[in-house]
């Protein structure tokens, strides 16, 4: 092997360790942080399992510990890329899940090198090609450009049903990053929250502002009329008026 076993497990280990608290600390920055903290602690478990592990009387072979890391890896990358694409409401669990299905699957092409013949050694390397382009796609696709402005208006939502207005996971932050430039259909959304969370809250120079961003973007048309008599609903909740927040809205505006 180029570096010792125990190198090799140790480096293994804080790797895994690097990831499930990179899952933790950045699930704070995902519209819904449960979805990365729950991987997170997940991984953690597994982590502290293997490490503890190491003190038995037969410990874990590197061949089986760079299977646990590939079989963690895969499972990741299909839950983050599935959040990513699909439902669109987290775009951390894949990269960061990548990393560990790199580590898992090069480490065991390392181990059986030698025992390859030459065309099985030129297919390993284009796969480890393959693998470290996927990588990259998940990395830029996620972490670099990964917006989520729909996402943030749903979680908007959800904080404001539940009466949470301030804080980072609060309705205020989450639909002022519920709005992108490339996807301008789901910007009103936002804005018409804003405007009404800002008058339930008292604050009119606020309030005029977004209600003037959504004007611009196209005003009542542009947003479904569930989603405003949902923001109103929600409002009146908290103690805002019939007559700000009307269960039912006029035609003629």
């Amino acid at each position: 092997m180029i570096i010792d076993a125990e190198v090799g497990k140790d480096l293994i280990f804080i790797s895994m360790a690097v990831v499930s608290v990179s899952l933790l600390v950045g699930s704070r920055h995902q519209p819904f942080p449960e979805i990365s903290r729950r991987f997170g602690w997940l991984l953690g478990s597994i982590t502290a399992l293997c490490v503890l592990g190491e003190s038995a009387p037969r410990p874990m072979e590197m061949t089986v510990l760079l299977f646990v890391v590939l079989a963690m890896g895969s499972y990741g990358v299909l839950v983050g890329v599935h959040h990513m694409v699909r439902t669109r409401r987290d775009v951390f669990i894949a990269p960061m899940s990548g990393f560990l299905f790199c580590i898992g699957a090069g480490g065991l092409m390392v181990l059986t090198w030698p025992d390859l013949n030459q065309l099985e050694q030129w297919s390993g390397f284009l796969a480890l090609v393959v693998l470290g382009g996927g990588q990259t796609w998940m990395v830029f696709r996620g972490l670099l450009i990964g917006r989520l402005p729909l996402a943030w208006s749903q979680a908007g939502m959800v904080a404001l049903q539940r009466g949470q207005l301030e804080g980072p996971q609060g309705a205020i932050a989450c639909f002022e990053k519920g709005w992108d430039a490339d996807e301008e259909h789901l910007n009103p959304m936002a804005y018409i929250a804003l405007a009404s969370i800002h008058r339930f809250n008292g604050d009119a120079e606020q309030a005029e502002r977004w209600q003037e961003s959504f004007d611009d973007a196209g005003g009542r048309p542009s947003v479904a009329e569930a989603w405003i008599l949902a923001l109103n609903e929600a409002l009146r909740s908290m103690g805002g008026s019939e007559e700000l927040f009307p269960s039912a809205l006029d035609d003629s505006e």
